[in-house]
Parts: structure tokens; sequence; C-alpha cells
């Protein structure tokens, strides 16, 4: 899949390849980046559609790819009008989706891989071959004695 870049945040010119840091964030911080109230984000949490780190002392603390999600919830609530109950199902699905496109990929690794192994067992018929081919080893013809 492509990297997600939310409608709202291409429209404020803030696009994500924008973020290189590798830090987190805090609740304030995130909230003013984006202009929602913090207890959206606190509603998100408590709904499961977001899950920050947290801190020894209790801060929430959310990373790049929090944010990335975040800007696809933001993305559904604003672009497409979508409430939290749709969103669960969504990224739920989403989330299936993924693990399905991993295990594809991983067949086709699998596949091509058997592929080649018997592609070269048919080149060779004693490696692929369940009871092994014994060749007669021919040598040179001596004469018969009378």
């Amino acid at each position: 899949m492509p990297p997600l870049e939310s409608t709202a945040n291409r429209l404020r010119g803030n696009p994500v390849t924008k973020r290189k840091s590798k830090g987190a964030y805090m609740i304030s911080a995130v909230a003013e980046m984006y202009g929602i109230h913090p207890q959206t984000l606190r509603l998100y949490e408590r709904e499961g559609l977001l899950k920050p780190s947290r801190t020894e002392g209790n801060t929430r603390l959310y990373t790049d790819e929090d944010l990335l999600r975040l800007e696809f919830i933001l993305s559904l609530a604003r672009d497409l009008g979508v409430n939290i109950a749709g969103m669960a199902i969504i990224l739920q699905m989403r989330e299936r989706m993924e693990e399905m496109q991993r295990q594809i990929q991983e067949f086709v690794q699998y596949i091509q891989k058997e592929v080649l192994t018997r592609a070269s067992a048919a080149a060779d018929p004693s490696r692929g071959a369940i009871v092994p081919v014994r060749r007669p080893v021919v040598g040179p013809v001596q004469p018969k004695k009378h």
C-alpha cells in the first residue's frame, strides 16, 4: 500500500514526508499540530482507534506511526463524515487486509521457491526422484577371451 497522507494535511501544506523525526509527541503537541482538542485524542484512545505508548509517569506519547493512523482517522471523519463506530470497522478491515496481503506475499514467495526447486529437479531427474535413478556406468568394452 502507498504511504498515507490525509487530505486535511495536504490542504494545510504539511505533507507527511516533511515529518522526519523519529521522536514521540505529547498529547498537547499532537492536538495542536492537527487542530483538535486533546479530549478527541483521549476519546480515540478510549474507543481503541489509537494506542499511544505511555511514559513511566503515564504520559501519552504518539509516534510517527500513531500520527499516520491519526491522519487516516481524521481523513475518515473530516473528509468522509465517518462516525467512530464506522472508523473502528474500517480500521479493523484495513488491518485484516494488510495481514492477508502479507500472507499472500509469503505464499507467492513459497510458490516461486517451489517452482524453481521443481524446475531444477526436472532438469536432473535423479535429484527429484522418489527412488534414486541408478545409471549404469559404462566402461571401455573389453574383448572376450575364448
